[in-house]
């Protein structure tokens, strides 16, 4: 992978919105990871791996697919504000997911974003070039994929 390639694939990626609900409901939603593959195009489920619920340093395994493939990642909630954010930092690829609400007018505004605070990993760069069809190219499915989850977010949160 050439370094261009690396720093389009380690971008943050980034999605938001504005959802007609206040922020206790969209909370809820958001805090309820158990119904996050109901919006990712991407994510078949997050499955805890520790007693204790939701929490700073709660692990869980991402089970993803695109297409046929389907891999697993390992997952730490590495920040939990409830009513605010939460995120958690896939330690398989070095993304860190990162879920940030706040109140605006009589909605709530959501922030998605996806930083890669040093580098991905060198198994998630060898993954997405042979499984995935590229590192950069991985990575502006994600971001159109995040844009997708909101919209799906913002439905379930409006309806």
């Amino acid at each position: 992978m050439s370094d261009s390639n690396a720093a389009a694939a380690d971008r943050e990626l980034r999605a938001e919105t504005t959802i007609e609900a206040p922020p206790e409901r969209v909370w809820a939603l958001i805090s309820d990871v158990s119904q996050m593959s109901d919006w990712s195009p991407e994510l078949i489920g997050m499955i805890p791996l520790k007693p204790g619920g939701l929490r700073v340093g709660q692990w869980y395994l991402g089970l993803n697919r695109r297409k046929a493939v389907v891999w697993p990642t390992r997952n730490v909630v590495g920040q939990l504000a409830p009513g605010r954010s939460l995120a958690w930092e896939t330690k398989t690829s070095g993304a860190t997911w990162i879920w940030e609400i706040a109140a605006d007018g009589e909605g709530t505004r959501v922030v998605h974003r996806r930083p890669v605070p040093k580098k991905l990993t060198a198994v998630s760069g060898l993954f997405a070039r042979f499984l995935l069809g590229g590192a950069s190219e991985h990575a502006d499915e994600l971001e159109q994929g995040m844009a997708r989850t909101l919209s799906r977010l913002k439905a379930a949160a409006e309806s």
